[in-house]
């Protein structure tokens, strides 16, 4: 079966002192889940465990980011994440710079194609 794309949320989040860009992450995730209440699956007869979730997320530092600790912030799902140069870093003049970092969820289920 083909994987179609349903709909795509999006997330920003932040970490203001830390400098860390795996807890920005995390808190875009968070803001891209919990936003939103989506019975996608349910509508379709799927499994919540069957949706595929592509997660892209832009930091300034992809290579400071844990993926395997983004997985896991899921409650089902499949889900596949690309981290890529994007975000934020704002300067500051005596500290390290505020991290923002931007998440797109995009979820697809396996559907038979329509006769």
């Amino acid at each position: 079966m083909p994987e179609t794309r349903l709909l795509t949320e999006f997330g920003i989040g932040t970490s203001l002192r830390r400098q860390d860009y795996t807890e920005a992450a995390l808190r875009a995730v968070r803001d891209a889940l919990w936003r939103n209440s989506i019975n996608l699956a349910e509508l379709f007869g799927a499994r919540k465990e069957a949706m595929i979730l592509d997660v892209e997320i832009g930091v300034a530092r992809p290579d400071a980011v844990d993926v395997d600790e983004i997985k896991a912030a899921f409650p089902y799902g499949q889900p596949r994440i690309h981290v890529r140069q994007g975000g934020l870093d704002v300067p500051r003049p005596d500290a390290p710079p505020n991290v923002i970092a931007n998440v797109a969820i995009s979820v697809s289920l396996d559907l038979e194609p329509r006769q």
